[in-house]
């Protein structure tokens, strides 16, 4: 069973950007940015950390509530699709032991409300996918302590709230072995949200794993300064395009510089969802996010009564990125190569980030071996062959 929970927006109430992201200090980002979150304790998909007491198991009776809280729309494409796509196969899995009940479009002002009323109706376990969410839910967490509360890109813990995220530099990292191998123009570029440490690691994945094709590839990037502005993202990819990039990646959350590149005749990718449909066969791959294996760990375990909170964060090892949905366009050579690139990740035979890395100043910023996730994390500079400065 599932149910879809409208949401009344309170007058005067801004919509937030979905993700957020605790830097270290010396990190550079405007005032009044939004941002990701990365995490400083990490843990396999199967470990669990926390508190030593389980929830109590759902009565067997009836089946068992788990919401869901989307900052976005639940259809499309793009984050909140794909948090969507994962509710549905969670559904698919468990039939009738359980009911989901996801609302979408949850300002983050409102996300405390929207938890609350869920927890209130009977929800057993409640996801919240966006980083703004995070405060509203530890508060609510607190007054339900037998329900079990994860949070999508946050750093708060409690006894019964857990934390995850997934490493979106691998997919970059392999929509960059297409771009060195595809690129004639010997430029590529990124349209950027906003300078934190999760686009960084991007960028620099996309343009570092080009450079492994091709050690002579620029990646040209343009800030938009936001999240999901189809308008202004369509605009950006033109100011690209028109710059001599001719392989395109968004880390946007719109299909919108797909589009773009389509229009042009250039090619680009899917992010966090499949995009052919806005694309074509210009849409080279797909990068896509699963968060059903998250979500259905979580609810078995719960089901089990050993759910415990942790700290995790996962990739494609775990299943997490599903890097697919080629186009008929792309070479046969160049798909068995991302594939092996892809393999190679998994394998952990070549790691994205094995240094030593220099920023674009030529300054040695990571030594010899694969960089640590603690590195990762922080990452605060964009590495040579990045064409545009950080905003200040």
């Amino acid at each position: 069973m599932a149910r879809k929970l409208q949401v009344q927006e309170v007058p005067g109430m801004a919509r937030s950007t979905r993700h957020g992201c605790r830097v270290p200090v010396h990190f550079p980002f405007p005032k009044n940015t939004a941002m990701r979150s990365p995490r400083h304790l990490l843990t396999p998909l199967a470990a669990a950390l926390g508190c030593a007491t389980a929830l109590a198991t759902a009565h067997a009776a009836d089946p068992m509530k788990v919401g869901f809280l989307y900052i976005g729309p639940a259809s499309g494409a793009g984050w909140s699709y794909a948090h969507e796509l994962a509710r549905q196969e969670v559904q698919k899995k468990f039939g009738n032991k359980i009911e989901t009940i996801f609302v979408e479009n949850v300002a983050e002002n409102d996300a405390e409300r929207v938890t609350r009323d869920l927890a209130a109706q009977g929800a057993k376990v409640i996801f919240g996918g966006a980083f703004g969410f995070m405060n509203g839910m530890e508060r609510v967490s607190r007054d339900f302590p037998k329900v079990a509360f994860e949070h999508a890109t946050g750093y708060k813990t409690g006894p019964n709230l857990g934390i995850y995220d997934i490493r979106t530099y691998e997919g970059a990292c392999l929509n960059g072995t297409i771009a060195g191998h595809l690129s004639k123009t010997q430029t590529i570029g990124v349209v950027a949200p906003h300078p934190i440490p999760e686009i960084v690691r991007n960028i620099n994945a996309f343009t570092l794993c080009a450079q492994e094709v091709n050690p002579t590839i620029q990646t040209r990037i343009l800030w938009v300064n936001t999240w999901y502005d189809p308008p202004k993202e369509a605009e950006a990819a033109k100011t690209l395009l028109n710059q001599g990039v001719d392989v395109l990646m968004q880390n946007t959350d719109s299909a919108a510089p797909l589009q773009v590149a389509k229009e042009a005749g250039k090619v680009g990718f899917g992010w966090d969802t499949d995009m052919a449909q806005w694309g074509g066969d210009a849409q080279m791959a797909a990068a896509r996010l699963d968060w059903s294996i998250y979500y259905s760990k979580v609810v078995a375990d719960v089901m089990a009564g050993t759910w415990k909170p942790g700290n995790v964060w996962i990739g494609m090892k775990d299943g997490a990125i599903h890097y697919d949905h080629f186009s008929k366009n792309l070479p046969a050579k160049v798909r068995a190569a991302v594939e092996q690139r892809g393999k190679d990740i998994v394998s952990g035979k070549r790691p994205v980030f094995h240094g030593p890395l220099r920023d674009q100043a030529g300054k040695e910023r990571s030594k010899a071996g694969d960089m640590p996730d603690a590195d990762k994390l922080k990452m605060n500079f964009l590495v040579q062959g990045v064409i545009g400065a950080m905003p200040q």
